[in-house]
């Protein structure tokens, strides 16, 4: 099912109607500040294990999550007062932040090393998802062996076991910038949308 909605000022009835897919442990596509994000509630174990066989992805290869704001994040990660610095200048933004994470965070998401990916995307509609579920959701590329997809309509041929796909028109085709937080200076494991030069 592909809804066209609002990039800017997503329709509260849609982002309900998502929400609702999601609190029933279904998977959805939707647009971020960066690529299409393809994800779930992370309280939902299956949808979660469905993302997995969705995207042939292999059982160690870690998936992060979406936060709505800074204040969200805390809850789910470590967080110390230079990191915070750096996160409240650059979020919401095309970042991903590699963080120790806390007891609140789903096992499932915790790689060996117990450290949580968050994003908090400049985009609307993945925030105000996550604002009416009331906690976060799976961020996970859209992509297809390496390649990102951009068009909602490729997305919709090549993830047919999608519940759901929010359509907000093209998406950008490079990915987030990574950067690991969890060893006192940042460390940028992949460089994406979002600047690194001077940044840090």
């Amino acid at each position: 099912m592909r809804i066209e909605i609002h990039g800017e000022h997503p329709e509260p009835r849609k982002i309900a109607k998502a929400v609702e897919i999601l609190r029933k442990g279904g998977v959805i596509a939707y647009p971020t500040d960066t690529v299409y994000g393809i994800g779930c509630d992370i309280t939902q174990r299956k949808a979660i294990d469905k993302i997995y066989a969705m995207k042939r992805m292999k059982p160690d290869q870690p998936l992060a999550f979406i936060c709505s704001d800074l204040g969200d994040i805390a809850k789910y990660a470590v967080v110390d007062n230079q990191a915070y610095r750096i996160m409240r200048r650059l979020l919401p933004g095309p970042y991903c932040f590699i963080l120790d994470a806390t007891r609140e965070v789903p096992k499932i998401l915790m790689m060996k090393r117990k450290t949580v990916g968050i994003r908090v995307p400049h985009h609307e509609v993945p925030l105000a998802l996550v604002r009416e579920l009331g906690n976060p959701i799976i961020s996970t590329t859209a992509a297809w062996e390496g390649e990102s997809l951009n068009d909602p309509a490729d997305i919709d041929d090549r993830f047919p076991a999608l519940d759901m796909i929010l359509d907000a028109g093209y998406g950008q085709l490079t990915s987030t910038t990574v950067v690991d937080m969890t060893g006192g200076e940042p460390q940028v494991t992949r460089v994406g949308a979002g600047p690194v030069d001077g940044v840090f």
